[in-house]
């Protein structure tokens, strides 16, 4: 459990959290920079406008990142499927073979048998 003292845009508060306090300052600096960029650019005017746009410009990176993650998912699902499948043809082309061979011997011994009669 982590303490961690916020003073960011004319505000100033503490809090617990259940992650340790060294991963909560990273997340703070993460966001300070964000609300330092937004700061610098000069394009709101309230602390209220600069942390709700910084809290949109987060959410934004953590939705693509998500968005990532699910399409190298599915990417990764689909090849193995694919290897699956090509195992699978892989197989079944020996077990065809295998059969197709059993049957030719069974062939020619049932045909030598008929010659003997």
């Amino acid at each position: 459990m982590g303490t961690l003292n916020v003073n960011l845009l004319g505000t100033s508060f503490s809090f617990q959290a259940e992650e340790d306090s060294e991963y909560l300052e990273k997340m703070l600096s993460y966001y300070s920079r964000v609300v330092n960029s937004i700061e610098e650019a000069k394009i709101l005017k309230t602390p209220l406008q600069v942390s709700i746009l910084a809290g949109l410009m987060l959410c934004d990176e953590v939705k693509k990142a998500k968005d990532s993650s699910i399409k190298s998912e599915k990417k990764l699902v689909d090849y193995k499927r694919s290897v699956d499948n090509s195992a699978y043809e892989q197989e079944s082309n020996e077990v065809e073979q295998r059969t197709l061979s059993m049957i030719e011997k069974i062939s020619k011994v049932l045909d030598e048998n008929q010659n003997l009669d």
